[in-house]
């Protein structure tokens, strides 16, 4: 069984590899024997750490931009919101059931990645056949593989272009620094557009709504207050739900 301390710390150093470029060297000091496990050492004023965990423990602040960067995160959480407000429930499910909800999603569609760097990056680190540079090297293969997968190629050439980097011969070869917000831009898009359909067939309700209380003269009566409880009825009674988490989910297919 996977263990996500192990994996979740080794996607941490990926993530510090992508925003840095690659991982600045210190000096380093003799090794320190703790339960058995080296732990390489770096000079801080005079001091020694971990420079491991060091580097763990900052990047508990960039958890956030880790989470919607480099996972189908925000592309679910995007058409959540415009399902809310096509239904017209401004508060209902409130934003920490959307937020709850794409999460477990989330971790149902990064599960074969994170199984990925636990096979290629953690075991051999807590074995002590690698270094934890080149665990950061060999995590980050099946995240990049991952977001490539859904990345546009205009989104890639933009970051090219804005990266100044030359065009590489295969996708693979592409950094880190191109593929995270090219991929984030194509997430967005694909929100959009699937939000964006999701928004008809409800709009057409409300038209059709407003339509018919203007004909009969029921202009004290807001046409919200008829629509909404229509819309919600459709929307179950097609099981929206399970239609439209199926959807998205096949779209990562």
């Amino acid at each position: 069984m996977m263990r996500l301390s192990g994996a979740f710390g080794v996607l941490l150093l990926v993530t510090s590899a992508a925003f840095a470029g690659t991982v600045p060297a210190a000096p380093m000091a003799a090794a320190q024997t703790m339960n058995g496990i080296n732990a390489p050492l770096v000079n801080l004023g005079g001091g020694q750490a971990p420079w491991t965990i060091l580097v763990l423990l900052t990047l508990l602040t960039l958890i956030p931009a880790l989470l919607l960067s480099m996972t189908p995160f925000v592309r679910l959480l995007i058409v959540f919101h415009f399902l809310r407000q096509a239904l017209g429930t401004q508060s209902t499910p409130t934003n920490q059931t959307l937020i709850g909800l794409a999460l477990v999603l989330t971790f149902f569609l990064m599960q074969p990645v994170g199984i990925a760097i636990q096979k290629q990056a953690i075991v051999p680190l807590e074995a002590g056949r690698i270094t934890p540079l080149t665990a950061v090297e060999l995590g980050s293969r099946p995240v990049k593989t991952f977001m490539l997968r859904y990345v546009r190629q205009k989104d890639v050439a933009l970051f090219l272009e804005l990266a100044k980097e030359p065009r590489p011969g295969t996708p693979e070869d592409l950094s880190m620094r191109v593929v995270m917000p090219a991929y984030i831009l194509s997430e967005l898009k694909a929100g959009f557009q699937i939000g964006a359909v999701l928004f008809l067939p409800f709009l057409v309700i409300d038209m059709v709504v407003a339509s018919i209380t203007t004909s009969v003269g029921m202009m004290q009566l807001p046409p919200v207050v008829i629509s909404t409880p229509l819309k919600l009825l459709l929307f179950v009674m097609v099981d929206g739900w399970n239609l439209l988490v199926g959807s998205l989910m096949r779209s990562f297919g």
